[in-house]
């Protein structure tokens, strides 16, 4: 097929909904990574947390975001996509506005200093309740609105526009912290948001749906206790969040590192997002790469390769070292993130193919229910009370060797017990 033939099918093969969701998800990325690159020295440097509350904060909203469209997204395919883009882009203008808020002087007396970490609390699991709306509708959206021929151009589509997001918005908040302030990157975010909640209400229309689901909370709940049953399943994800453990660190260590062992005036933001930038560039070379190798081969190299990032790092941790390493962790996540939905695709017994694919953001969730609090207590620990911040690189490194080797082993376990069966 030709360059044109290509490009006709694209056009044609989607409908309007399918691309107006897509920018949808873009400025949504932009909003949301923009604030994470800056999240952890807003609490600790601006806000005046510890290391350690920096920590439990970050994996208070960031884990919700990625456990809570589990069942968000029955309730979207319940009461429409529509529906579920307004309330989430309502939600995460306000909620990111009053992140924000915590921080300027003008709304100081309405977060007293004794109570903000309640207070602060109450607002990021409201607003990671907006956000878990997003990813369940975009996905469902591209489901809907792709023909059989461009599904699989719809879903890459989808993740380069991601990865632009989570290129763009770190670019965006280190203009806006160098410029403005950082409370300000919020009121950017909020912004975004409150763009696309009106894009949301002019140009989004309902895509045709072949069924209406019927699916209540109550089963959702129901099948996320049978999911629990697959003991196997279960194993993966669990190993499986150790690399993300890995990951959030970059959103969390590399910012605190860079800002008080480089140079506080360092663009931290634009150096956490240049994995970003290594993805959109290198991904279809990575892919052509590996594309040849098992699935669950792919995750294991990929894991061990991300390793790699950290030891890189430990040992001359400056800034073109920190942007090396960071490139490397991306080549892993390249190789092996393709191959993961796959990977489920084929764990997931007979009649069961969607609901383990819903659950395949567990390991994110997780990943970040524990990074943020053991990123902030190794920092504490090995950065502040002892001065030995290259101790926490090889700590990453052995948890990102321990993941590589447990997925070894996990994956000779089940080919044993596969051939004695």
């Amino acid at each position: 097929m030709s360059i044109s033939e290509n490009i006709k099918t694209i056009k044609s093969g989607f409908l309007p909904s399918f691309w107006v969701a897509n920018i949808m998800e873009l400025f949504e990325r932009i909003a949301y990574y923009g604030q994470t690159a800056i999240l952890s020295i807003f609490l600790r440097d601006h806000l005046k947390f510890s290391e350690i509350d920096t920590g439990r904060l970050a994996s208070i909203f960031n884990g919700l975001i990625y456990f809570l469209p589990i069942f968000a997204g029955a309730l979207a395919d319940k009461f429409g996509f529509k529906k579920a883009f307004s309330f989430a882009f309502l939600v995460l203008s306000i909620g990111y506005f009053m992140i924000g808020a915590t921080g300027m002087a003008a709304f100081s007396s309405l977060f007293p200093r004794q109570e903000l970490f309640l207070l602060l609390t109450i607002i990021l699991v409201f607003t990671a309740i907006g956000g878990s709306f997003i990813k369940p509708s975009v996905l469902g959206t591209v489901a809907l609105t792709s023909s059989p021929q461009t599904k699989s151009i719809g879903y890459a589509l989808y993740y380069t526009l991601v990865n632009i997001g989570g290129a763009v918005g770190p670019f965006l908040a280190f203009l806006v912290r160098d410029f403005v302030g950082i409370q300000f990157v919020y009121v950017v975010s909020a912004l975004s948001c409150a763009l696309m909640l009106i894009s949301t209400i002019v140009f989004y229309k309902e895509p045709p749906s072949a069924k209406e689901s019927n699916v209540s909370l109550k089963v959702v709940v129901k099948n996320l206790f049978l999911v629990l049953k697959n003991f196997r399943f279960i194993v993966f994800l669990l190993i499986f969040s150790l690399y993300w453990l890995m990951y959030w660190q970059i959103y969390i260590i590399i910012p605190f590192y860079i800002t008080d062992f480089i140079s506080k005036d360092a663009p931290f933001e634009i150096i956490t997002s240049v994995g970003a930038w290594g993805i959109i560039f290198l991904q279809l070379i990575v892919n052509w790469l590996t594309k040849r190798m098992p699935p669950i081969t792919a995750i294991i190299t990929g894991f061990g390769i991300a390793a790699v990032c950290w030891l890189i790092i430990m040992l001359n941790p400056s800034i073109p070292v920190i942007i090396a390493g960071l490139i490397v962790f991306s080549i892993g996540e390249m190789t092996q993130a393709p191959r993961y939905y796959e990977y489920i695709a084929d764990l997931a017994p007979k009649g069961q193919a969607a609901l383990f694919q819903g659950y395949a953001f567990l390991p994110i969730a997780i990943g970040w229910f524990f990074g943020g609090n053991i990123g902030g207590w190794l920092y504490k620990a090995f950065a502040k009370d002892t001065n030995s911040p290259q101790t926490i690189f090889l700590v990453l490194f052995g948890i990102g060797v321990a993941a590589a080797v447990l997925m070894f082993i996990y994956n000779s376990v089940i080919k044993s017990r596969t051939k004695t069966a």
